[in-house]
């Protein structure tokens, strides 16, 4: 990966001139970079500079070939990403992105570069295979799924344009998610700290307790009112409890 292609991959929405620690965001499957903007603005007075990953082959990227593997996937940010910082940098993902964030945790590890702290959200943990395979034959299995995680508009779907750009992504990292498998070795030596909503059909309280074999490092779970989606209404609360972990014993002058 050639050094040029750092800004087709990281997006900021918000600059932190005097940011004390970094915050790498990634996206749920079918998501993209904008989905934290939400977040980015919650912490936009914070010393936290928040920047989101943009995976190939969507929005302004969507001429670029899909990635269909979350080993591959992670291989590329890794590489993007600058391990070397001396500013602490953890990791945030949301859904898929958090295997993802984790995935990209475990290749800092080799390089003896590990995040300061990584956060998961929506997401059982990577050793625990999913109950059953999501259907993805066809549109209609997909939005059907869409429609029962929420935080999606359907009526989206209704212009034939929209659903040519956007199912193929979606069916393209839900393949990615359901082909990856945990290869167990190194994990991480930073603290876990898990998010999940407490009405989420697709990660329940004891499949994201899970995430605490996965560190070294302290682990800590918290729920919150709502279901897959229930970030998009607690940007302030999660901003809050990102903020603290990260400075746990307040912040530096």
């Amino acid at each position: 990966m050639k050094p040029a292609d750092t800004s087709l991959w990281i997006r900021s929405f918000h600059a932190v001139p005097d940011a004390k620690a970094q915050l790498i965001c990634f996206p749920h499957a079918g998501g993209s970079a904008t989905y934290y903007r939400g977040l980015s603005e919650s912490m936009a007075s914070s010393p936290v500079q928040l920047v989101s990953i943009q995976y190939p082959g969507r929005q302004d990227r969507h001429r670029e070939p899909l990635i269909d593997s979350i080993s591959e996937l992670a291989d590329c940010v890794a590489d993007v990403v600058d391990s070397s910082k001396t500013m602490p940098t953890a990791f945030f993902g949301h859904s898929m992105g958090a295997t993802l964030a984790f995935e990209v945790a475990r290749r800092w590890e080799r390089r003896r570069a590990p995040a300061s702290a990584l956060f998961v959200s929506a997401r059982r943990a990577p050793s625990v295979l999913p109950p059953k395979k999501v259907p993805l034959d066809s549109d209609v299995d997909i939005m059907r799924e869409l429609h029962k995680l929420g935080g999606t508009d359907l009526h989206i779907f209704e212009d034939a344009d929209t659903r040519r750009m956007l199912l193929p992504v979606i069916r393209n990292d839900y393949r990615a998610s359901e082909f990856y498998r945990y290869q167990p070795g190194l994990d991480v030596s930073c603290p876990i700290f898990a998010l999940f909503g407490d009405r989420d059909p697709r990660a329940s309280r004891d499949e994201i307790e899970a995430w605490s074999e996965h560190t070294s490092e302290s682990f800590e779970a918290r729920a919150f009112p709502g279901g897959h989606f229930f970030l998009d209404s607690h940007h302030r609360e999660v901003a809050e409890m990102v903020i603290g972990r990260l400075f746990p014993r307040g912040i530096p002058k």
